[in-house]
């Protein structure tokens, strides 16, 4: 037996009756339906009250309370390899971003907090495929998974895997991938420091940083 963590997101009664829209859950797998809804109820035992009337979602499946077929739960970096395995290509190249756990003038970052312009990214995300695979023709596979919401120290916030038949158009791929969706894709972080206060990190990768402007102009 193992154990997994998971990103459980609450919906509807389910958020109002836990005060939450998402937690990470740490699950001892193998596990199924009937047993991640007995490890929520425990956690928060105010559940019960959905009982017989509330679905699960792995993967974006529908999963039975009740169920005992064994789930498939990963992290995302196994979710993105997974998604991008193929008989045809002998490379498969990984981006795994966690949180670090910076200090800045005397504050420790215990997390990040992430939004994003959800159709946006998506579009976005499109637009960069296309673009790798027309300066990368052999690459077969591409898998971006990007957390919002809370994500603290040492959790990973996103992941990246692109499959080739060989690992000089993977890696390139994938250096180019991450730096475009920094510079790109309309996701925003926010910086939580352990005396309570926060603050929104500009990017200065985006092309209309000024500080991006002034090291291109230097």
């Amino acid at each position: 037996m193992s154990v997994t963590q998971v990103r459980v997101l609450y919906f509807a009664r389910s958020a109002d009756l836990t005060g939450l829209r998402e937690e990470p859950v740490s699950v001892a797998t193998p596990t199924c339906g009937r047993g991640l809804w007995a490890e929520l109820q425990r956690r928060h035992p105010s559940l019960v009250a959905l009982q017989g009337a509330l679905v699960l979602a792995v993967r974006h499946e529908f999963v039975a309370i009740d169920d005992d077929q064994p789930l498939l739960l990963g992290d995302g970096d196994e979710e993105v390899i997974d998604a991008t395995k193929s008989p045809k290509c002998g490379a498969v190249s990984v981006f795994l971003g966690t949180t670090r756990e910076d200090e800045l003038g005397g504050r420790k970052v215990i997390g990040l907090e992430y939004e994003a312009y959800d159709a946006m990214v998506q579009s976005e995300l499109s637009k960069l495929s296309r673009v790798i695979r027309g300066r990368w023709p052999q690459v077969q596979h591409i898998c971006v998974h990007h957390r919002l919401g809370w994500v603290a120290v040492g959790e990973a916030s996103v992941a990246v895997a692109i499959s080739a038949p060989h690992r000089r158009d993977s890696e390139e791929a994938i250096q180019f991938c991450v730096t475009q969706l920094k510079a790109r894709v309309p996701i925003w972080k926010k910086e939580v420091y352990d005396d309570n206060q926060s603050q929104w990190n500009e990017n200065f990768e985006c092309s209309w940083s000024q500080k991006h402007q002034k090291k291109i102009d230097d």
